[in-house]
C-alpha cells in the first residue's frame, strides 16, 4: 500500500487440499482443508463517510449491492459496534468471480479489518473472525491473515508455516455451483483426515475434484492439459481454477507461456502472511 492510499489490498488463496469428511446434521459439511494465501489479489478502496450510510461505486456486474459481500461486510460491522460512521466502498477485481480463489471473502475481510481500524471500533481479531463467519465459511481465514489448516466447515483454523513457493493457476471460463456440488449424490464424503503439519507438495487431494470435473468438462480438460505436465495439478475450492505448484517463478512462466489457444491464466506466489496481518491484534 502506498501511504495515504485508501485503496487496500485482498489477496487471493488456494486450497492445497479439500477433504470432505462427513455430512453434518445441519446440512453443511465437516472439511479438512490447506488454505494458501497469494499475492494475486482484487484491491478494496475504503473511505470513511461521516453520515452512517454505506456505499458502493460502480456497482459490481451481476451483483446487486445487497448481496455483495463487501457492502454486507459493512453493514454488519456497523450494526455489531454501533457506529454513527458510514463508508464509500468500491472494488478493484482482479480475481475472476467463482473461481475458488476466495475473492468475495477476501474482500469482506479487508472491509472488515480497514474499518475496524479507521471506524475506531476497537473488536480484536479473534471477534473479526467470528463476526466475519456471517458472511461465509471463508471469510475468517483472510481475517486471521495467515496460512492455515482449516477444520469444521473451514473456520477452525490452525496456523500452517509453508515453504516458498510459486503457482500457475488456470482459469476456465465456467462458473461452479458450489451447493450443486456438495449435494452431488457421487460425492465423497468419507475421507480420513490427515496430521498436518508436516505438509508437503502433493499431498491429500480435492475430493470436490471428481464431481466437477464431470459436471464441467471444460474444467477438465483445464486440469488435464496442467496435469500432463504436472502431476499434482488440482482444482482449488469447488472451483473453476485449478493450479500446479512451482520452486521457483522462472518454472511457472515457462509453463504459462505454453498455454494453448483459448486458455487464460496467471502465476502467484504464496504469501506468509496477509498484507493487513497487523491490522489486527
Amino acid at each position: 500500500m502506498t501511504p495515504g492510499s485508501d485503496w487496500f489490498p485482498a489477496p487471493g488463496k488456494l486450497n492445497l487440499l479439500l477433504h470432505v469428511l462427513g455430512r453434518r446434521d445441519d446440512g453443511y459439511h465437516d472439511l479438512q482443508t490447506v488454505f494458501r494465501l497469494i499475492d494475486r489479489q482484487d484491491r478494496v478502496r475504503i473511505r470513511v463517510r461521516k453520515g452512517g450510510g454505506i456505499g458502493f461505486d460502480p456497482p459490481l456486474a451481476g451483483v446487486a449491492n445487497e448481496d455483495n459481500l463487501c457492502v454486507r461486510a459493512a453493514q454488519l460491522l456497523q450494526a455489531e459496534t454501533r457506529t454513527t460512521l458510514g463508508a464509500d466502498l468500491s472494488l478493484d477485481k482482479q480475481l475472476p468471480l467463482g473461481g475458488g480463489l476466495g475473492g468475495g471473502s477476501s474482500d469482506a475481510a479487508t472491509v472488515l479489518l480497514v474499518l475496524n481500524r479507521l471506524w475506531g471500533t476497537g473488536l480484536t481479531r479473534a471477534e473479526l473472525m467470528q463476526l466475519s463467519l456471517r458472511l461465509g465459511a471463508d471469510v475468517p481465514v483472510f481475517v486471521y491473515g495467515r496460512n492455515a489448516v482449516g477444520a469444521g466447515i473451514g473456520e477452525r483454523l490452525t496456523a500452517l508455516e509453508l515453504p516458498e513457493a510459486w503457482y500457475l493457476v488456470l482459469v476456465p471460463a465456467e462458473n461452479v455451483a458450489t451447493a450443486a456440488i456438495f449435494g452431488d449424490n457421487a460425492l465423497t464424503r468419507n475421507t480420513k483426515p490427515l496430521t498436518i503439519p508436516p505438509f508437503f507438495r502433493g499431498l491429500g487431494r480435492n475430493d470436490l475434484e471428481a464431481v466437477v470435473v464431470r459436471r464441467h468438462p471444460l474444467i477438465g480438460a483445464h486440469l488435464n492439459w496442467l496435469r500432463t505436465r504436472r502431476p499434482d495439478a488440482r482444482l482449488t475450492g469447488s472451483g473453476a481454477c485449478v493450479f500446479a505448484e512451482f520452486d521457483g517463478s522462472a518454472a511457472a512462466h515457462a509453463m504459462l507461456a505454453e498455454l494453448p489457444w483459448g486458455m487464460r491464466g496467471f502465476v502467484a506466489k504464496g504469501l506468509g502472511l496477509h498484507p493487513l496481518h497487523d491490522w489486527a491484534k
